[in-house]
């Protein structure tokens, strides 16, 4: 009888994508996926350390498993990702009922861990302290039938005073051409439309290859692949966006005019106080850049509020860059401190009610500019991928949801002649916007086209795309050669 499993992922787009390496490999070892309500023989609990309430988030979980575990003789719950590679063997002894600790850089160990974890009785724990075996080699349960993320680095070199990350994840290790554009390609071959690349700092990719460039030819590449209709990337590093990445972003047809880089503080001196290495003036620049060779490029961005030292004026100088700037969206946050970063100990720690009523300033500003800019589409005509899922109202409203090119989150009626048959996550429509919100669109009217997408017949079936490991060293662009692309392994339950 098969073992069922689940994973629950905490944080970033890059532990969603090493869920979907742990997932594949724990198909091949022969789990089978459950819902998250449902009792499962294992639970994986991928964390982030990024965030404050990260360790209150892991044990408030594994609290509620202790109970679930006890009813079930022979469940096992592992716990991986950023946070287990922090706090290693302190995971066993606050929670002596979890059986595996993994860390980010041996998430291919899980299965081979669970199954001494059983044979021995007692937890194991092992974290390695750099990357031995790239994650891309590791085969793939995709979430999306129509959207898939495609790591093309990992690691970080840079050196935030306020962010833990390259301490846990390492180095950044760029993965050679040939082998992202490989994956590409079997993602297609399974239906997907639409892939994100995805890397601690995208733009500098190539650094490990010396190939400065590299980044926007990796783009243009991305246009030559047959059948891929949307390329995305995130998050650039303002320091390292250099005018190639721009041009390549214009000219490469399938590459979407959407661009997410974080500013993080409007101000200098805060800046510097950050290390980040760039000031606002130079942010603004490329922003002007990205608007001049793509009028229509939806820019957004990460802002924290109260890092340590923060004045008024410092603020001040973030509002002032947030409406120059013109985002369509922001991601805010309040400065959280976490434990091992140079900024917990830096002093001028701001107390919660300051930071509090600044990021609630900033919230009002940018919900102002994203209403403004929302509102200058209405009337425009938008091409969007359905999504799952994406409008918590759309049951009572018969709405469906899907992303415009840009990125913009639009609900739309799947009504009218144009509708063939139905309409289904995956398809592409085109509609136009009657309604403009904050932080989503509205478009009421009928489809003006409805295209029935492979991507879509995955989707309604259930199928999600499973991709095998991907390493071919190849240090060169353009099309990999076809016996060295991998099949993918076909859509599969």
């Amino acid at each position: 009888m098969s073992r069922t499993y689940q994973i629950r992922t905490f944080g970033c787009q890059m532990n969603v994508h090493d869920s979907e390496r742990l997932a594949g490999q724990l198909e091949e070892a022969g789990y089978v996926p459950v819902a998250d309500g449902d009792a499962a023989d294992l639970v994986v609990l991928n964390t982030c350390a990024v965030r404050e309430n990260a360790d209150n988030k892991l044990y408030g979980n594994l609290g509620h498993l202790r109970a679930r575990k006890n009813e079930h003789p022979g469940m096992q719950i592992a716990v991986g990702g950023c946070l287990a590679q922090k706090d290693r063997g302190d995971i066993v002894k606050r929670a002596p009922w979890v059986d595996v600790v993994f860390g980010t850089h041996n998430i291919g160990s899980l299965p081979v861990l669970l199954e001494r974890a059983r044979h021995n009785a007692e937890a194991q724990v092992e974290i390695l302290e750099s990357l031995e075996t790239f994650p891309s080699t590791l085969p793939a349960r995709r979430e999306s039938a129509y959207s898939g993320w495609v790591s093309i680095s990992v690691g970080c070199n840079n050196t935030c005073t306020f962010c833990i990350v390259p301490s846990l994840r390492g180095k950044e290790r760029d993965r050679r051409p040939g082998e992202v554009l490989a994956e590409v390609e079997a993602l297609v071959a399974e239906g997907v439309l639409e892939v994100t690349l995805l890397g601690q700092n995208v733009n500098s990719y190539g650094v490990e290859f010396g190939d400065r460039l590299a980044f926007g030819k990796l783009l243009r590449s991305c246009g030559s692949v047959e059948g891929l209709e949307r390329v995305r990337f995130t998050s650039p590093h303002p320091a390292a966006f250099t005018d190639d990445v721009i041009e390549a972003m214009a000219e490469t047809p399938n590459v979407c005019h959407q661009l997410h880089m974080p500013l993080q503080s409007g101000s200098d001196r805060v800046l510097k106080a950050m290390r980040r290495s760039y000031r606002s003036a130079r942010f603004l620049s490329i922003l002007d850049k990205v608007r001049a060779a793509m009028p229509d490029a939806a820019i957004t961005t990460d802002i924290i509020v109260g890092f340590p030292g923060e004045t008024e004026e410092d603020f001040e100088q973030t509002l002032e860059v947030v409406r120059q700037a013109r985002f369509s969206s922001a991601f805010t946050f309040q400065y959280s401190k976490r434990p091992g970063t140079p900024a917990a100990e830096m002093e001028g720690q701001l107390p919660k009610e300051v930071v509090q009523e600044r990021y609630d300033r900033l919230v009002a500003l940018q919900d102002e500019i994203s209403w403004e800019e929302n509102r200058k589409l209405v009337g425009e005509r938008v091409e969007l991928l359905v999504a799952t899922g994406e409008g918590r109202k759309d049951a009572e409203t018969r709405r469906m949801s899907g992303r415009a090119r840009d990125g913009r989150l639009v609900h739309f009626t799947p009504d009218g002649p144009a509708v063939d048959g139905s309409v289904r996550p995956g398809d592409i429509v085109e509609t136009t916007v009657t309604y403009a919100a904050p932080h989503h669109l509205v478009a009421d009217g009928e489809l003006l086209s409805h295209r029935r997408t492979r991507a879509g017949d995955n989707a309604e079936a259930g199928r999600r795309p499973k991709t095998n490991g991907v390493s071919l060293g190849l240090p060169s662009f353009g099309q990999p050669a076809a016996a060295a692309a991998p099949a993918g392994g076909g859509c599969a339950l």
